[in-house]
């Protein structure tokens, strides 16, 4: 079977890694965007990650352009814009696409791991979160109207 672990990506400066590197650690993965309503949240994740990172867990960011052209920037312009208004310390990769032919294979592990609303695999919006144990297994899906501060007793569960 199928685990976050068996994909890799880019960091937001390049480098490949492999998700392997998180192995045993708990995750929340994230597509996210920085001219969203949504962008808010990035401080919500922070808070998360710095509260439970002690704990073996991890924040994971993956900005996207594919809703509303809301990440219109470059891998540099994206890291400080997210380190300058939030204090982003969580590991940012490189932007990708969430959705369609051409989706990172990590998000469709995700979304074929656990359907959206109605069953539906594509991600709605920015700000989908995928709730990962430590056996790097998707263990729940959250959209975007998910507060992070709401995600602390499912982090709990698995920590």
């Amino acid at each position: 079977m199928t685990t976050v672990y068996d994909h890799s990506a880019k960091t937001i400066d390049g480098k490949e890694v492999p998700l392997s590197a998180f192995r045993g650690k708990a995750l929340l993965i994230v597509n996210t965007a920085s001219e969203c309503g949504f962008t808010p949240q990035y401080a919500g994740l922070e808070a998360l990650h710095k509260k439970f990172a002690g704990d073996g867990f991890s924040v994971l960011g993956f900005p996207c352009n594919q809703f509303g052209a809301q990440e219109p920037g470059a891998e540099d312009r994206i890291a400080a814009f997210c380190e300058v208004n939030y204090g982003v310390t969580f590991p940012m990769f490189a932007k990708i696409e969430v959705n369609g032919p051409n989706a990172h294979k990590l998000f469709k592990h995700l979304t074929s791991a656990k359907a959206g609303v109605l069953g539906t695999e594509a991600i709605k919006w920015n700000f989908t979160k995928f709730l990962i144990d430590r056996e790097g297994n998707v263990v729940a899906r959250y959209g975007s109207s998910t507060k992070p501060e709401n995600l602390e007793a499912p982090i709990r569960q698995l920590l």
